[in-house]
């Protein structure tokens, strides 16, 4: 079968990278040591594939896959953060203007994306070294080429990129000294990986084997965190003729290092690290309009990482009298919401700042509050509290990573833990349909049952339990070891029962736990793990 690019899967596969991302961001966080070790290329990464999911969210759900491309990338450039992110943004943005819209895409294709997006990437960074971003990229553009010259599909060529990006990555150690010292990966690098596993998954399936995790060896830094580098961050939006960033460069490159200049077509995003902020801004007034500046002291952000954290609170949005208990008794703090009272933003600001925390650990439990969420954490960044907004879409998987919490551990140890439980379960539903229509499974009437998989209309029937049978074999693998059952309102009485009985006979090998939700509109809420 051809690979053609569509616009549901399209979007899908955005909102699948800001998972991966979400899973991975303390992980790559804690490894992150070059060209700064200032522990945030995990968090800059997945920020900025956030902002380009959220500029697709917002368009219109019939929008054309070539709109919905375009808006995505400006999406990724204009709130791309840090080195790792502007990076990021522009491979992305190279590997789409070399792929075919509305026909079928060949392997070879693929391999000329990959060659021309990390290309773009080396010419974008004034100082391109080997044993960053860029090496895993170019291993991954290799892979892509070997699979075209075998005659392999673009599938194929696609995992075949991820695979060599991966073992790209681990040599990343041998060519940068820094990170050999340190025990780790390229943090960046691993960034990358973590985007190119998301595709493979969205193209064929298959989950890649995980790279194992990284912890690395403390390395002290001076006042500046890099001896003898600059002390500050500084990234712009430019608006400016494109023939006038060459200029910008020459300008920008003897003030410091990292730099990297990425967009085109009146657009562009600078990051730099300077000495002299000034400086650095007035090289973007003679090029074009500079605007939302942002300037990082190094020395200022690594002391507010170092200050020892006196308390921590996981928010949870919860939908259910029994599902707001269970999370209670777990320890966590909920944000209680039903289809007639929706969070707003003002109620989710609220909350961080009346959490009365310096870590905070949010499970949004629905894709819609994802946004909401992290809106609000920037600012509650901006006040000196940590937060980590896992994007749970669902209340199972909110109950997953509660399960896994553990107050007593570092920040990030108890995020990754926590994204991980909630990342492997996978999750499902049965509703009520209030109304005739159409479903991804086929037409529906009022009354019938609808049977939700991963968010998604994947069943429909006339008996609860039949459906939620369905709905079990969907979500249920080979190495499949609990099944949670979440029974809320409407729910029939011997729905519980008869599932259960279906497990015992068809997987006794798999454990069942229920609990009584009490959540609207769903007689039934179902966790694999």
């Amino acid at each position: 079968m051809g690979l053609r690019l569509n616009a549901s899967a399209f979007v899908q596969w955005t909102r699948l990278c800001v998972s991966a991302l979400s899973s991975a961001r303390a992980e790559i966080d804690a490894m992150n040591v070059f060209p700064v070790a200032d522990s945030d290329t995990g968090t800059n990464a997945f920020m900025t594939f956030v902002a380009g999911a959220e500029a697709v969210e917002a368009l219109e759900p019939d929008t054309e896959l070539k709109t919905l491309v375009r808006t995505y990338r400006d999406g990724l450039l204009t709130g791309a953060r840090g080195n790792s992110g502007v990076i990021l943004s522009q491979l992305v943005r190279g590997c789409f203007a070399g792929l075919p819209i509305d026909e079928d895409v060949t392997a070879e294709q693929v391999a000329e994306a990959f060659e021309r997006a990390t290309e773009a990437s080396y010419v974008a960074v004034g100082d391109p070294k080997e044993g960053t971003i860029l090496s895993v990229a170019r291993a991954a553009s290799d892979g892509a080429r070997a699979a075209a010259e075998a005659g392999l599909t673009a599938r194929d060529a696609f995992t075949a990129a991820a695979a060599a990006a991966r073992e790209g990555l681990a040599h990343t150690p041998e060519q940068m000294e820094v990170l050999a010292r340190a025990g780790v990966v390229d943090a960046g690098g691993r960034a990358l990986v973590v985007v190119l596993d998301a595709t493979e998954h969205a193209l064929t399936g298959r989950v890649p084997e995980p790279v194992k995790p990284m912890v690395p060896v403390p390395i002290e830094a001076g006042e500046d965190l890099v001896e003898g580098g600059p002390a500050y961050e500084v990234m712009y939006l430019l608006d400016a003729d494109d023939d006038a960033i060459p200029t910008l460069r020459k300008a920008l490159a003897p003030l410091g290092d990292s730099l990297v200049v990425v967009g085109g077509e009146r657009l562009w995003n600078v990051h730099v690290h300077v000495d002299d902020v000034g400086a650095a801004i007035e090289a973007g007034l003679a090029a074009g309009r500079p605007r939302r500046i942002a300037v990082t002291h190094f020395a200022d952000q690594i002391s507010r990482q170092r200050q020892p954290r006196r308390t921590r609170v996981v928010l949870t949005a919860t939908t259910g009298s029994g599902i707001t208990a269970l999370c209670e008794e777990s320890g966590a703090q909920s944000l209680p919401f039903s289809r007639a009272e929706q969070l707003s933003g003002s109620a989710v600001a609220t909350a961080l700042m009346e959490a009365d925390a310096d870590e905070i650990i949010v499970l949004a439990n629905n894709h819609r509050y994802v946004g909401l969420f992290e809106a609000a954490a920037k600012t509650a960044r901006e006040n000196g509290i940590r937060v980590a907004v896992i994007p749970t879409a669902a209340q199972v998987q909110g109950l997953a990573a509660l399960a896994v919490h553990d107050p007593g551990v570092d920040f990030d140890v108890d995020v990754v833990a926590m994204s991980g439980a909630a990342g492997s379960t996978a999750h499902g539903a049965i509703t009520m349909a209030t109304e005739p229509g159409m479903t991804m499974a086929g037409p529906c009437e009022a009354g019938d049952v609808l049977g939700v998989v991963s968010g998604d209309f994947a069943e429909v029937g006339q008996e609860q339990a039949e459906v939620a049978q369905r709905v079990l074999e969907r979500l249920l693998t080979p190495s499949s070891e609990l099944v949670t059952l979440v029974v809320g309102d409407g729910a029939d009485e011997n729905l519980v029962h008869d599932l259960c009985a279906h497990l015992t006979r068809t997987r006794p090998d798999v454990d069942a736990t229920v609990y009584e939700g009490g959540q609207e509109n769903y007689p039934l809420f179902l966790a694999v793990e």
